[in-house]
């Protein structure tokens, strides 16, 4: 679905990414993690079109992405942020509707697939007129998701989507956005620092280390074949035994 080629970023005197290839499957997840300044993020802006890489490609469904078709592309991308990113002037609704209503949906075509979105993603038809101040971490999120998944897109990009939510609320999301994911067997990329989220979401995981990537593959083959020392040390960061190791 997704095809990086030998795609770099460069900021100021900062290689934030090095040359990079990854192939994202169709109907899976594939998640970046990393420590902070690794890169996870930039590579998911290159995917959206925020960022302009240096070099390499970007293809979509095998068509490249450039500058004259980047617009449309990202009609076929679901693009989710920390704290769902939303308008603090829109309702949450017109937030939710506001790209279809500027491709010339209809009003009721438009309320019709918020509905069905709102049942998706279990959100109270009452918080739909509400402004992004007046609903919580959680349900601003769910609101977020909605928005992305407005116009049905083949890939649904998440940006550390629960990073902010405490942890109980994040537990129900976790569990709502992997429903929601094999339900509509959507193409994702989710960007996290939290290993055990990117294990619960992830087909495969993509660890990032000073702009490069490091190792590709499940937890279980990160635990028990680490590509290296810094593999070896994120894992145990994160309280996770390595080789039958458990960190201390």
């Amino acid at each position: 679905m997704l095809e990086l080629q030998q795609v770099s970023k460069r900021f100021g005197k900062q290689q934030v990414l090095q040359p990079t290839d990854l192939h994202v499957p169709e109907g899976q997840t594939t998640v970046l993690l990393g420590p902070s300044g690794c890169g996870k993020t930039t590579l998911l802006k290159i995917i959206v079109g925020i960022v302009e890489p240096d070099t390499g490609t970007v293809h979509l469904n095998k068509k490249k992405v450039s500058k004259e078709n980047v617009e449309e592309v990202r009609r076929s991308l679901g693009y989710v942020m920390q704290d769902g990113g939303l308008f603090p002037h829109l309702s949450a609704r017109d937030n939710i509707g506001l790209l279809a209503a500027h491709l010339g949906w209809e009003r009721d075509r438009i309320n019709a697939r918020i509905e069905e979105l709102a049942d998706l993603v279990r959100l109270p038809n009452a918080f739909l007129d509400k402004y992004p101040v007046q609903l919580s971490g959680g349900q601003r999120q769910r609101v977020g998701m909605m928005r992305a998944l407005m116009l049905d897109p083949q890939v649904v990009l998440l940006d550390e989507p629960m990073g902010a939510l405490d942890p109980l609320v994040r537990f129900d999301l976790q569990e709502d956005l992997r429903r929601i994911f094999r339900k509509l067997q959507k193409t994702a990329v989710m960007v996290t620092h939290d290993l055990s989220e990117a294990a619960f979401f992830g087909d495969t995981l993509v660890l990032l280390g000073e702009g490069k990537i490091v190792q590709k593959g499940t937890l279980e083959q990160l635990q028990a074949n680490p590509a290296d020392a810094f593999v070896t040390r994120f894992l145990q960061a994160q309280r996770v035994p390595v080789n039958g190791k458990q960190a201390i």
